[in-house]
């Protein structure tokens, strides 16, 4: 049962469709009373959907990272800090001369750093949770993963041995970014707990990542670079995988 009021995760879950039936009229009921927080969530629930649009065709068509709605709040609320920033920044400027002032002004407009990533995040989010996009590839007695893999990530790295967790690779799905093709590999265990692994090119200006962890809500993601390429490992943090995958990682 959620409390009220809300807190970010409970509305991200509310728009994500992953509150209880219950939690979901309790919390409907509580933001027709509140409507800024009402306003904000509709505008998150309209960016989940042009996300999913844009990843409907991801195959067709090249991905929009500015569609997707972790980015876009967090544009949304730098947005409205440097607005505030700005106004400071004037009276700075004003007090201790326009050298200074001009300085600061640089500062408080820098485009803010991506995380690292994201699209692996949102990429199991649609994928793993919700189901929004049907597998390119199935394992079957005869399949091989790695041979998939293989026919479009020729220099990539192997796949993560997770047998020792309990996983192993059930699917595949091709996705795009703008830097070149994507692709989720899905990892499931006896009991229905679902790790994917993502590989993609490095980011914008060729960026390489240094192995580190993170959590973005209710997921986790271990990511590494190598052999031209990003990887990340995403689980649920209550997942038992979770804290055995940072304990032990297989890369």
């Amino acid at each position: 049962m959620i409390s009220l009021p809300p807190s970010e995760r409970d509305l991200h879950a509310y728009v994500d469709h992953q509150l209880s039936d219950a939690d979901r009229r309790v919390l409907q009921t509580w933001l027709a009373s509140h409507p800024e927080e009402a306003a904000q969530v509709r505008a998150w629930q309209q960016d989940a959907q042009q996300l999913r649009a844009a990843l409907g065709g991801a195959l067709q068509q090249p991905a929009n990272p500015a569609l997707d709605p972790v980015l876009i709040r967090q544009r949304r609320r730098q947005q409205s800090r440097r607005h505030l920033a700005s106004a400071a920044v004037l009276l700075i400027a004003v007090g201790i001369g326009g050298f200074s002032g001009w300085q600061a002004r640089e500062m408080t407009l820098a485009r803010p750093t991506a995380l690292p990533m994201t699209d692996a995040l949102q990429a199991y989010r649609l994928i793993a949770q919700q189901g929004m996009l049907p597998a390119d590839y199935q394992v079957d007695d005869d399949g091989d993963m790695q041979r998939w893999l293989d026919g479009y990530f020729k220099q990539a790295g192997r796949l993560p041995d997770l047998k020792d967790a309990g996983f192993e690779p059930v699917s595949g799905r091709l996705l795009s970014t703008d830097e070149g093709p994507a692709a989720m590999v899905m990892y499931e265990d006896g009991n229905g707990h679902k790790v994917s692994f993502y590989v993609r090119p490095p980011g914008p200006k060729n960026t390489f990542l240094p192995r580190g962890s993170r959590n973005d809500g209710d997921l986790q993601a271990d990511y590494w670079s190598g052999a031209g390429y990003n990887y990340a490992l995403v689980s649920p943090t209550d997942s038992p995988a979770a804290q055995l995958l940072k304990q032990s990682p297989p890369f």
